[in-house]
């Protein structure tokens, strides 16, 4: 055990919230509407740039990429389509269509929704599936280690994280799906299928 609210997974190091204690879907719902993701913000541009700018570096307008978990506010994406490039967008709560489904990906990235997921190896699996061979997972969480006090921690203090990523916990996910890490930082893991 963590504390009273989350465990240790033993296999990847996980830290996993306890299942009687995620907010309800609109409970979940009425805490991201909170969230002020204004697409011309500066600091929520500067936020999101590793993601922004690792993409502009690795791959092109030609490209079709899929923003998953874009929320209310997809500065990414919009940063991205300003540039001409192609990104589709899907949300669980503000883009619920599942014609994303219909297409193979170039790229995938996630900001800020990995600790959201609460079967996330069903949902890497499905995100792989529709990655083409050398396609790349961008994934932008805050890494926890050791130095951090887990909790009095910001992130595990939000009450929609769910799932807590280690440095062991992504290289169990790259390793189990013959992912190659082109960029693991405490805030940012690229990698390659």
């Amino acid at each position: 055990m963590a504390d009273a609210y989350y465990f240790v997974c033993d296999s990847c190091g996980a830290y996993v919230k306890d299942k009687k204690y995620y907010l309800s879907p609109e409970e979940e719902k009425a805490r991201y509407l909170t969230h002020e993701n204004n697409l011309d913000d500066a600091g929520y541009k500067k936020f999101t740039s590793p993601i922004t700018e690792a993409i502009l570096k690795n791959q092109n307008a030609e490209q079709l990429g899929l923003d998953y978990g874009c929320g209310t506010g997809p500065v990414i994406s919009k940063q991205l389509r300003d540039k001409k490039f192609q990104v589709n967008l899907y949300d669980p709560f503000f883009r619920v269509n599942t014609s994303y489904l219909n297409h193979c990906y170039d790229y995938i990235f996630s900001c800020e929704v990995f600790e959201h997921f609460h079967k996330p190896k069903e949902e890497i699996e499905k995100l792989l599936g529709i990655l083409k061979p050398g396609g790349r997972l961008y994934i932008m969480t805050h890494i926890y280690n050791s130095e951090i006090d887990f909790e009095g921690w910001y992130y595990r203090n939000d009450p929609t994280h769910v799932f807590i990523y280690t440095f062991k916990t992504m290289a169990f996910i790259a390793n189990t799906y013959n992912l190659k890490v082109e960029v693991m930082t405490d805030r940012l893991l690229i990698g390659r299928w």
